[in-house]
């Protein structure tokens, strides 16, 4: 029963995989893209971030189909949408189709941002569902290292290896697409939107054969405290402020980390540091391995020492490695500077212990049934919105004289307020049953 169960739950969080492949595999593309359409820095930044605008649309939309649908049948649509837009960006002759493509591909990660952590936390029992849900981030990180393994090996194929860098994603898509036919639909979808007990039962049964029944009584005994609302209860109430901020703060302060500014311009930062072409790409890669192995570290431990434990001792590294970073480039001293790869790595693993590995598990944790897609749609429209400002500002900023000064200067004082926030605001959820309110 318990492997069924992980089956889903890996199945469907390898959206996850395609989410960080398609957002960190133009890292490795975006100089080539740029020579070969000739863009101007306006240009090559719109290029880099139109992803990131469909990423904010497919977030925002994201919840519509997943409770009109179910989550199954919208990652399916998500699924196609990854395969049909990766062929297309390599094939791309046009930089208008090119751009069309980034977009949809954006959708597509924004759409498995919101339903993918919903399904798996809906369908994850209570004592082990930051472990299951963090599998979505744990294959998100596998995805960008990937990408940067594949990136640094096609990168060798000539002048159009940018094409095969962004092609190849449409392998794991289908894959992803016909995996999707084995998964159960949610059964917390099936009784809230489709009164579906029976089916929702089996699926119950399966996941805690135990005390499946009283499973099945508190989702129906949630859902008639907001019968008279129905499935139409509007997420933008007083009583629903809390978790609304929480969504909100955890968002934020994943962004302004910084995080996806290194995710996606890593090579061009580690040439700003007078890395060579060869060593910043390799070094790409080093940040994808130690994102990678942090983060299967967080998943291990989130459910035993908590969420909260995590946010507290990663925002104390981020502070002292990006504290570290932001003097490298200050002091334009070589000491520093050819040190600076080991100051990125300490900020990832530090990153990917806390606001990484938490930022999704936390969200989908903290709504009740009735808005968790109205929840997860406004924690990844932040997320994606702040998202898309920095990556279309960040290299206009990183070509100033000392800009990335003031970029990395602004992500470590954010790391402040975030130790504040973990230490005096932010909720424990480990353990928590769904239906229990924070």
């Amino acid at each position: 029963m318990k492997n069924k169960v992980f089956g889903w739950s890996f199945i469907v969080a390898l959206g996850g995989f395609l989410f960080g492949f398609d957002t960190a595999v133009i890292s490795g593309a975006e100089q080539a893209i740029q020579q070969f359409w000739h863009l101007s820095p306006e240009k090559h930044g719109f290029t880099i971030s139109v992803a990131l605008i469909g990423t904010v649309v497919g977030a925002a939309l994201g919840s519509i189909p997943s409770e009109k649908y179910g989550r199954r049948k919208t990652l399916s649509a998500i699924a196609f949408l990854f395969l049909i837009t990766s062929i297309g960006t390599a094939m791309s002759t046009n930089w208008y189709l090119f751009i069309l493509c980034r977009f949809l591909g954006g959708i597509a990660v924004g759409g498995s941002s919101v339903t993918a952590p919903i399904y798996i936390s809906e369908i994850a029992p209570a004592k082990s569902r930051g472990k299951m849900v963090g599998m979505f981030q744990f294959m998100v990180i596998l995805g960008i290292l990937i990408s940067y393994f594949s990136n640094y090996i096609l990168g060798r194929m000539g002048e159009n290896s940018w094409r095969f860098m962004l092609g190849i994603q449409a392998v794991p898509s289908l894959i992803y697409l016909i995996l999707l036919r084995f998964v159960p639909r949610s059964p917390r979808w099936l009784i809230n939107r489709l009164d579906e007990v029976d089916e929702a039962r089996t699926v119950l049964q399966i996941i805690n054969p135990e005390d499946y029944n009283n499973d099945v009584e508190k989702i129906i005994s949630d859902r008639d405290r907001t019968k008279q609302s129905g499935v139409n209860e509007k997420l933008f109430q007083k009583k629903y402020a809390k978790p609304i901020l929480l969504a909100f703060a955890m968002a934020m302060f994943n962004q302004f980390s910084g995080v996806n500014a290194i995710l996606y311009f890593a090579p061009r930062i580690f040439e700003i540091a007078h890395f060579g072409r060869d060593n910043a790409l390799l070094s790409s890669v080093g940040v994808g391995i130690v994102n990678f192995m942090f983060t299967l570290i967080a998943i291990l431990i989130i459910d035993r020492i908590g969420r909260r434990t995590l946010m507290i001792i990663g925002s104390v590294g981020l502070i002292v490695s990006l504290g570290l970073v932001t003097y490298s480039f200050y002091s334009q001293s070589p000491a520093f500077l050819s040190q600076i790869h080991i100051f990125l790595f300490m900020y990832v693993a530090f990153f990917a212990l806390s606001l990484g590995s938490v930022i999704w598990v936390f969200i989908s944790e903290i709504f009740p049934n009735s808005v968790r897609a109205q929840g997860q749609t406004l924690g990844s429209l932040t997320h994606w919105g702040l998202d898309t400002i920095i990556t279309f500002l960040f290299p206009v900023i990183a070509n100033m004289a000392g800009g990335a000064t003031y970029a990395f200067g602004f992500f470590f004082v954010m790391m402040f307020f975030l130790l504040g926030w973990a230490i005096f605001k932010m909720p424990e959820t480990k353990g928590r049953s769904l239906e229990d309110n924070i």
